[in-house]
Parts: C-alpha cells; sequence; structure tokens
C-alpha cells in the first residue's frame, strides 16, 4: 500500500518508495536522508497539526504538509 509521508500517524514507521518533489526541494529532502529505502518515523506534529517532526536516518526533521506529501511510503 502506497501513502504519502505526511499520513504517517504519529508513532508510525515507513519505508521512502520515491520523493515526487520539485527540483531543489527534492534535491534537499534527499541530501537529509529521505532516498528510497530509508525508514522514517513520525515523531510528533505541532499543535496546528503543521510541520511535523521525523526521524530518518539517525536525524530528526521538520517537514511542512506540502513537502511531506510528495514523499511516497510503501507500507504494509
Amino acid at each position: 500500500m502506497d501513502s504519502s509521508l505526511f499520513l504517517l500517524p504519529e508513532g508510525g514507521a515507513g519505508v521512502v518508495e520515491e520523493v515526487f518533489l520539485p527540483g531543489e526541494v527534492r534535491r534537499r529532502l534527499m541530501d537529509l536522508g529521505l532516498t528510497p529505502g530509508a525508514r522514517v518515523t513520525c515523531l510528533f506534529s505541532a499543535p496546528s497539526g503543521d510541520p511535523r517532526a521525523y526521524m530518518v536516518r539517525g536525524s530528526v526533521i521538520a517537514l511542512r504538509r506540502e513537502d511531506a506529501a510528495g514523499v511516497v511510503l510503501m507500507r504494509g
């Protein structure tokens, strides 16, 4: 089952399948470790729900909804 990173519930984990974002944003996220095969865990979200914090390859990163929505996960 495919889903976007933003739909991952707090405490949930998934594996990156692909990053579907334009040029510089895609490159930056991939530089941060969001590459195919990387395991990502949603740690928590801001009180408003956006941005959300994710653990990827030992680092915590915060992503806005529109950026996280472009990261496709394989979940099963």
